[in-house]
């Protein structure tokens, strides 16, 4: 290595189920670049967002801080100027620090459409570029092609020819270098909405028709259409950000850097009649987690683990792997918070603020009430289609749950 300190990679993805890989046996998604990265890679098959909404996860994943306490309270609230992240606790330790892509922390018009250029165009200033030193990216507005950047080399936005992944690549792998170790982070809004957004030349939208669905999406209606409908899109942009992820990756020094990959949150795609995110489900809060370490295979890649852990765990990992902590997978924690702060008033997305707790076989979901809402047996029903809030021989489990998100108090309050 021409230096001691490892670099360091996020590669962030956008709506991004965990479901959604070769290397998790989903047979629709063809995703060659990451399957072979993740044989040298350790697989968090358990990770989850610790928000499944855009915003409050970014927050929390920079921060390591959960949203609200991190000050992202609402989806159109800005990441304060404040805030303490990552970024800013490696430039202490001498690392070069950048981020490209979407950023979606800043303010936004809540009157402006969310999808185009009205977003995409907005400036974040340089005080609200989360700490980064170099930074070049875009607040948001989803346009998978022809994006428009702004930053430290673009003081005004400049529309970019080409699919969104490829360019944000291309402009994060030009900047990496060897003169220090540098934590970099690339995020991205493929998989994100629209679906039926055009891919690059070698990749194009499947057939609906032979689009295999999970057994909680339910069939012979409007519900099974649409979801085929948007799947077949959905696929042609894994399939073409795999195909950026794999240049990019080619482009880094796997002798020196730790490499993540992973995305902010899912999309139920159908699941439970439902669409989107921000929802308790499975399909909205499980995300994929690679890890690869310089090493490789030879440093615990190909494996898989299940650790209960969390994008809100990456500040502290990648802490660890800057100072020399070692790369050994974390043994994590005995549950797994995750909730949405508030309601986002947007079609198709969860209508209520919830919190719960997750552990490898249960889950207990709490609405804005605070009284149960939902628990599942993860083990026995993986789909999440036997509701068990009203069974009385699960009272014990959903006690323990309920005392893990209430550990000031000792019992659970009477239904």
């Amino acid at each position: 290595m021409t230096h001691t300190r490892p670099n360091i990679l996020w590669i962030v993805t956008t709506q991004w189920r965990a479901q959604a890989t070769g290397y998790s046996g989903d047979p629709n998604a063809r995703t060659p670049h990451l399957d072979s990265f993740a044989s040298q890679s350790v697989n968090y098959a358990q990770a989850v967002t610790p928000h499944p909404f855009g915003p409050f996860a970014r927050a929390a994943m920079l921060t390591g801080v959960p949203s609200p306490e991190n000050g992202v309270r609402d989806y159109y609230d800005p990441l304060p100027a404040e805030a303490r992240t990552v970024a800013d606790e490696l430039r202490t330790q001498g690392y070069a620090t950048g981020f490209f892509g979407k950023w979606h922390l800043y303010e936004r018009d809540r009157r402006a459409d969310l999808v185009g250029p009205a977003h995409a165009r907005i400036v974040v200033p340089p005080g609200r570029r989360g700490g980064f030193e170099f930074w070049e990216g875009f607040e948001s507005g989803f346009l998978l092609n022809d994006p428009w950047l702004h930053g430290v080399r673009l003081p005004e936005p400049v529309q970019f020819p080409g699919y969104q992944s490829d360019v944000v690549c291309e402009r994060a792998a030009g900047w990496m270098t060897d003169a220090r170790p540098w934590f970099c982070v690339v995020s991205l809004e493929p998989p994100h909405p629209p679906y039926d957004a055009p891919v690059p030349p070698g990749g194009a939208r499947r057939n609906p028709s032979g689009i295999a669905l999970a057994g909680n999406v339910p069939r012979g209606g409007e519900i099974e259409a649409t979801a085929r409908r948007e799947l077949a899109g959905y696929y042609a942009h894994i399939e073409a950000t795999d195909r950026a992820i794999g240049r990019l990756l080619a482009a880094v020094r796997c002798d020196e850097t730790v490499v993540v990959f992973t995305s902010v949150h899912g999309d139920l795609h159908g699941a439970h009649g439902l669409f989107r995110k921000g929802w308790p489900y499975e399909e909205s809060v499980r995300v994929p987690l690679l890890v690869r370490t310089p090493g490789g295979t030879s440093a615990g890649g190909g494996t898989s683990s299940q650790a209960l852990v969390s994008l809100i765990d990456l500040p502290a990992m990648t802490r660890r792997w800057a100072s020399g902590g070692g790369f050994a997978p974390e043994a994590g924690a005995n549950f797994q918070s995750i909730s949405m702060p508030g309601a986002v008033r947007l079609p198709r997305q969860c209508d209520q603020a919830w919190r719960g707790a997750r552990t490898r076989t249960r889950k207990l979901v709490l609405g804005a009430n605070g009284m149960p809402w939902l628990c599942f047996d993860l083990e026995r029903d993986p789909g999440e289609q036997s509701n068990l809030r009203d069974d009385p021989s699960r009272a014990g489990e959903m006690d323990a749950l309920w005392r893990a998100l209430h550990p000031a108090l000792h019992s659970a309050p009477a239904a």
